[in-house]
């Protein structure tokens, strides 16, 4: 029972020579367990939002741009994937604010899916097959740690140690001089503990209580049982290598950097997956019209059947005119059919990136998509020098604010690797306090042995003990430098070149990158020209077809034609007709991309970042015509 009062005493001893939690704050059960429970992370919310529910109308999916967007922005899984990373970012900040090393953040974007192939033979519109998605995912994560060159960073979170230990020894001795018996016994009980906290400026406070309570059967001993404390404090500074604030917190400046990478990798991953919806819906759009035409294409080559066989019928056209038309029938229908079947998978393709689920929920598996918005040139081109278009991409994508937080963190990090080319010079100061105290022992003396006279200052209790530590009645001093100098140092210059190798590697990526920026834009400005002159000759030998069917059709009707010419002015027709539709979709994905190119993605389309992340657009859907 005594050495139990023994060890509660000393406990809450040192549990008041901790430092103070701070005026007015409560120690509560949980304030003193939650540094040791989990952090739950909320499940995966797989659940639409109730947007795609209010578009639904009678089995059909009525859609406009605006709508479209708003549904990625909420349920696309590319978005929602990213979403984490901004998590992963500051469950790095708390690594790092505790002295750990840096973790992986996942900077990759998701590319968005691809339209349903427009020739025969090409791949689905899809980017990756589910078996690719699998292994990109099993060779990402986060899980690996990111091995550190330069000082090694303190542990900044105090650490509490204790060591209690009950002891019984029993030695026989080969002479009766020093302890009066052949045989020993000792009961010998350890209670020690310490409160270890490091700190950026690369000092490490170490305080601690040690404690020794001994009974033995030594006959000559004064004081039996006997109680040692001795209260330490140890303060240990470097001076040279791992000195300063600027290098014991580079990874919490990192991880800060990282902290706006995330940001920016999610900025990206808005623009690409909005650029591919847009560019998903521009071409369903267009697909619907590819089915119009090729469906008047159809009904021209069927009424050209009919009067190939009424003529047959009264004998002023050869047979082989209607052989010739039910094949022009057969390709038309064969051309239409492909063109269904491309909007029906173009409609899949889109509802799957608007959903969080896919098509697995049969509503929207079995919904028409209905687009509201039609594709259109504007008369006039706004006209920018291409000075403001590359100054406005260089400022606004975030490929470049992320190279640039990279080599910021590079030079960051170099600091560690210069601090460890020094050598190893430290300061250590140690303070402790000394006790003594106990019984006088009751065991007789050998004899011959003079009698006992301790002095009176060492009997009592445990509270002699304490007393004796606070007023420092035994103090110890010391003050040490420790200094290490490697000879050769080859390892700390290897890293230091090595990180300054990786730092200019970086810098011509940036340079890199910027040439291509500009590239982009001057190759997005090119492509604009291009199809919207595409798009006005398309038109334009539209009309000439059309009029060149009339005229064809008329002399066919007075002799001065042959069904032959005039199958063939209606294929040019056709042909033209498709060529308008896919020089208007075109000129869509020219505008797209050169939005990208500038980073105007987001400004163009009334996104706010803000209901990006949170993944709920507060506009309200578009009302259904």
């Amino acid at each position: 029972m005594r050495r139990l009062q023994t060890f509660l005493a000393v406990s809450c001893v040192f549990l008041l020579l901790l430092p103070p939690l701070g005026a007015g704050q409560r120690v509560t059960l949980s304030r003193v367990t939650e540094p040791y429970q989990p952090r739950d992370v909320a499940p995966v919310n797989l659940a639409n939002s109730n947007r795609i529910e209010s578009l639904l109308r009678a089995g059909n999916l009525y859609l406009s741009l605006q709508d479209a967007i708003a549904l990625a922005l909420e349920n696309n899984l590319d978005i929602e994937l990213q979403r984490y990373g901004a998590q992963i970012s500051d469950a790095n900040i708390l690594r790092a604010r505790a002295g750990g090393l840096l973790r992986g953040v996942p900077p990759s974007v998701q590319q968005g899916p691809a339209s349903a192939p427009t020739q025969r033979g090409q791949d689905t519109g899809i980017t990756q097959s589910a078996a690719a998605q699998a292994s990109a995912a099993a060779g990402g994560g986060t899980g690996t740690v990111i091995t550190q060159t330069g000082t090694v960073i303190p542990n900044l979170d105090p650490v509490l140690t204790g060591f209690v230990r009950w002891a019984h020894n029993t030695n026989p001795q080969t002479s009766t001089f020093v302890s009066g018996t052949n045989t020993l016994v000792n009961r010998n009980d350890l209670a020690n503990f310490s409160f270890q906290q490091g700190f950026l400026s690369g000092t490490t406070v170490s305080l601690g209580l040690s404690n020794s309570h001994l009974t033995s059967t030594s006959l000559r001993a004064e004081l039996n049982p006997s109680t040692t404390s001795s209260l330490n404090l140890n303060v240990t500074q470097k001076l040279l290598q791992g000195f300063g604030l600027a290098v014991n917190n580079r990874n919490i400046v990192v991880a800060r950097n990282n902290r706006e990478v995330s940001d920016l990798v999610f900025k990206q991953q808005v623009i690409t997956t909005v650029s591919a919806i847009i560019n998903l819906y521009w071409d369903l759009v267009s697909f619907n019209e590819d089915v119009k035409v090729k469906q008047k294409a159809l009904d021209l080559y069927k009424k050209q059947l009919v009067d190939n066989q009424k003529q047959v019928e009264i004998g002023t056209l050869a047979p082989i005119e209607v052989v010739r038309a039910e094949a022009e029938v057969a390709n038309a229908e064969q051309d239409l059919t492909i063109s269904l079947t491309r909007v029906l998978q173009q409609e899949m393709i889109l509802k799957s990136a608007l959903s969080r689920t896919g098509v697995a929920s049969p509503a929207i598996a079995d919904a028409r998509v209905i687009p509201t918005d039609r594709l259109s040139i504007p008369e006039n081109e706004p006209v920018e020098p291409i000075q403001d278009l590359v100054a406005q991409a260089r400022q606004a994508r975030p490929e470049l604010a992320q190279r640039r937080i990279q080599i910021e963190n590079d030079k960051i990090n170099l600091k560690g690797s210069r601090s460890q080319l020094l050598p190893t010079l430290d300061a250590v100061v140690a303070v402790a306090n000394n006790g003594l105290a106990g019984e006088l022992s009751a065991l007789p003396l050998p004899a011959g042995s003079p009698p006992r006279t301790p002095t009176t200052f060492f009997i009592g209790g445990y509270g002699t003990v304490l007393n004796q530590l606070f007023r420092r009645n035994f103090p110890d001093y010391s003050l040490a430098l420790q200094m290490n100098i490697p000879l050769r140092n080859r390892s700390a210059q290897a890293d230091m070149v090595l990180d300054q190798l990786s730092m200019r590697q970086r810098e011509i990526g940036l340079q890199q990158l910027e040439n291509s920026i500009r590239l982009d834009v001057q190759n997005a400005l090119i492509a604009l020209q291009q199809s919207r002159a595409t798009y006005q000759a398309a038109s334009k030998t539209r009309v000439l077809r059309e009029q060149t069917l009339d005229a064809e059709q008329k002399k066919y009707t007075l002799g001065a034609s042959t069904l032959f010419n005039v199958i063939l002015v209606q294929r040019d027709l056709v042909t033209a007709q498709a060529a308008e539709v896919s020089a208007l979709a075109n000129y869509s994905r020219a505008r797209v991309q050169m939005d990208v190119a500038t980073g105007r993605s987001l400004e163009h389309n009334n996104i706010a970042i803000s209901e990006a992340f949170r993944g709920q657009v507060s506009r309200a859907p578009s009302p259904i015509q």
